[in-house]
This record gives C-alpha cells, sequence and structure tokens, in this order.
C-alpha cells in the first residue's frame, strides 16, 4: 500500500487553500492600510478576515491528509478557535465605520475578555499536556481529550453561538439607525455604502445560521461526516473573499470629521444630531419662519441640490447658519428630513427638464445625475417615492 503524502490536493481541500490563501492576502492588505492610514476601521476587517481564514485550517490540512500522514500531530493545540472575538469584531467594525471620529477606548477591550480567557485556557490546556508522559506518542493529550473535546468545549461553543447572536443583532440596531439617520445629514445616501453594511451582516448573519443548523443535524438528526461539513467551511471562504475584497476597495471614510454620532431617532422632531427637539417657542416659531424664507431663496437662486455630495454641514456653512440651526428649519419648518428635503428639489428639478424636452438629448438617467442624483437606483427608488410612479411611466403619461 501506497504510504498517504501530505499534501494531498484534491476536489475538497484546493478550492479552500485557493479560497483562503486569496482571503489572507486580502486581510493582510487590509493591515498594511491600517498601518499607513490609521483607519481603525481597516482593523477591525483585516481581524475578521484573518481569522475566518484561519478557522478554514482544520478543514483545509484536513482534506490534505494531514491528520493521516501526520498521526500524532500536535497542531490541535495550536488550531485554537477564535471564535469569540467574531462578534465583537463586527459590532465594532460597523460601530467604527457609521460613527465620524471613532476611537477605540480603554473599555471597548472588554469585549474581548472572553477570548482572552479561552485563549488562555487553552495554553494551560498545551502546558498540562505536554509535561505528560507519552505526550510525543499520540495525538492529544489528556487535558485536550477531557475538556477541550469534552464538556468545556462544549460550553464554549454554546456560549459562542449565544455571543454572536448577541452581538449580530446589536450590529443590525446600529446599521438600522445609521441608514435612518445619515438621511438628516446627507442628500445622497447610496455613496455611503448602506449596501455594503447590509450584505457585510447578512454574509455573517447566514454563515451563522449555516453553522447553528449543522449543529442541529448533526446533534439532533445524523451524524454529519467530514464531507458533509465540508460545505460550511466552503461558503465560509467564499464570503471571505467578498468581504476582504469589498472591505477593502469600498471607501467607508464619508463620516470622517462629520461629528456624526449615532443615537436612537423618533419619528417626529428629530434634529441632525439626533436628539427630539423641543415643541417651539413663539418667538423660536418666528425665528424658524425667517430662516425658512432665507432657505427656501437659497435652494431657489443657488440651486445647491445639483450637487451629489451635498451634505448638511456643507449647505449651513452657505447659509451662515449652524448645522442645528438649519436642521431645525428642514425638519420642523418644512417637515422634512435632509435628505428628502433636497430630493424633493432634484425631482422638481427633473420633471422641468423632462417637459422641456431634454430627454430628447439625454437618458432618464442622464438628466438624474445632471439634476443631483449619483445613482441610477438612488433616482428610480426615489422619484416613485415623491411621485408614486416610475420616471419612464411619467413621461409617457406627461409628455
Amino acid at each position: 500500500m501506497t504510504p498517504l503524502v501530505f499534501p494531498n490536493f484534491n476536489l475538497y481541500s484546493t478550492p479552500l487553500l485557493v479560497l483562503v490563501s486569496q482571503g489572507l492576502l486580502f486581510g493582510l492588505l487590509l493591515l498594511v492600510r491600517y498601518f499607513n492610514k490609521n483607519r481603525i476601521s481597516d482593523l477591525f476587517l483585516a481581524l475578521l478576515v484573518i481569522i475566518t481564514c484561519y478557522h478554514r485550517t482544520t478543514y483545509t490540512i484536513g482534506f490534505m491528509d494531514w491528520y493521516d500522514t501526520y498521526r500524532n500531530t500536535k497542531i490541535n493545540y495550536w488550531l485554537v478557535s477564535l471564535s469569540l472575538a467574531i462578534g465583537p469584531l463586527i459590532y465594532l467594525y460597523i460601530r467604527s465605520v457609521t460613527t465620524s471620529k471613532f476611537r477605540f477606548r480603554t473599555k471597548d477591550w472588554l469585549h474581548f475578555v472572553p477570548v482572552l480567557i479561552y485563549a488562555t485556557y487553552r495554553v494551560f490546556i498545551f502546558i498540562y499536556d505536554a509535561n505528560q508522559v507519552a505526550f510525543d506518542e499520540k495525538q492529544n493529550g489528556v487535558l485536550m481529550e477531557r475538556w477541550a473535546m469534552g464538556p468545556v468545549g462544549t460550553f464554549a461553543d454554546a456560549f459562542t453561538m449565544i455571543q454572536q447572536i448577541l452581538y449580530l443583532a446589536f450590529s443590525l440596531q446600529l446599521y438600522l439607525i445609521y441608514r435612518n439617520k445619515i438621511k438628516n445629514y446627507f442628500s445622497n445616501t447610496y455613496k455611503l455604502e448602506l449596501n455594503w453594511i447590509r450584505n457585510f451582516l447578512y454574509i455573517y448573519s447566514f454563515l451563522y445560521l449555516y453553522a447553528i443548523l449543522q449543529q442541529f443535524v448533526n446533534l439532533s438528526v445524523v451524524e454529519l461526516n467530514w464531507i458533509e461539513k465540508w460545505w460550511y467551511q466552503f461558503f465560509s471562504a467564499l464570503a471571505v473573499i467578498y468581504i476582504g475584497i469589498k472591505g477593502y476597495f469600498t471607501d467607508t471614510t464619508s463620516l470622517e470629521n462629520l461629528g456624526f454620532q449615532l443615537k436612537n431617532l423618533s419619528r417626529n422632531n428629530i434634529s441632525a444630531y439626533g436628539d427630539t427637539l423641543k415643541s417651539p417657542s413663539h418667538n423660536q416659531k418666528v425665528e424658524i419662519e425667517n430662516r425658512k424664507e432665507s432657505v427656501s431663496q437659497f435652494m431657489e437662486e443657488k440651486r445647491p441640490y445639483l450637487n451629489p455630495e451635498l451634505n448638511l454641514n456643507e449647505m449651513a456653512q452657505q447659509l451662515s447658519m449652524t448645522r442645528g440651526q438649519l436642521s431645525e428649519v428642514i425638519n420642523v419648518g418644512f417637515g422634512k428630513n435632509f435628505n428628502d428635503f433636497i430630493n424633493t428639489y432634484r425631482i422638481d428639478s427633473v420633471k422641468r427638464m423632462l417637459l422641456e424636452g431634454r430627454h430628447q438629448q439625454l437618458s432618464l438617467v442622464g438628466i438624474a445625475y445632471e439634476c443631483g442624483f449619483n445613482s441610477k437606483a438612488t433616482f428610480n427608488r426615489v422619484f416613485r417615492k415623491l411621485t408614486h410612479t416610475s420616471p419612464s411611466e411619467f413621461l409617457k403619461n406627461t409628455i
């Protein structure tokens, strides 16, 4: 019988090896950019990508016949699960890209106490087992088999699952608050990469749910073999490629230096700061009306809405108002958030151009860009929201 020789490149090991290698490359690129630009979000994402790739190591080398070739390997001691860091890193990444001037505070280290405790525990297991008689003659020592592969390992897995669902829930809440809050700051939200953040959370949620389902089937229905468990490893490796590439090439710096903080929002009387405004007094109502006239005149004469990158700060400076004053005028005086306020003018501008026959020279998307929109998807969504019809239907019924 021909002895097994490591590495064995086959249908199962090769895809994992290729995908994990590519994922590690983008994880390292994110790390390099973090050190060059000191962008903390890159560090969180780099660690997520690298840890996710690292967790694929067991199955990658397993399908390459490492365990069959090296019967007494001690690699299990070095392949320490860092799953307890995944949830905190997801949460901190979302916080770092949805909060301007984000800083990692000393108390944020508390998020990583569980994974540090677990890593220390695994080091203790190795030290103890390594000092036992005949340790070199077998793959796993006494504590590895009794604790790590026994009840302590089961408890750690259960704790990790509970922790991850909590952090995913907190992260999703941050995303939903962010999605609502930016409408009070920006005239176009497409380039704020809402889709990237959403997809990022969807991917890790899918992996979490798949892992739960696989564990349930394995324990309650039928014991899964290595090949059946391979699919989770494959999906994870695919996911890390998307996250690494998309995360590296997505600009998430839109909120830098804006003083943008995430706070919960109510439906009515919301300032750009996320604070609920008190009912204005009579004098405040007079001031708001005066400023409202100035804003209306400014919008008609200067047409700032044609700038697709317009934000609340910039417009406030142009009007010689504070950000809070302008926010109050738009939220209370006009009864809209900043995004809807600006896009109303853009849609009106689109309508005028269509009535003037500009669609004969420009496409609908071209007209949308001329009027301050920065994407076809945003234009279509906003047009339907404000007119209750699509641009093409409006053109057909009006012209």
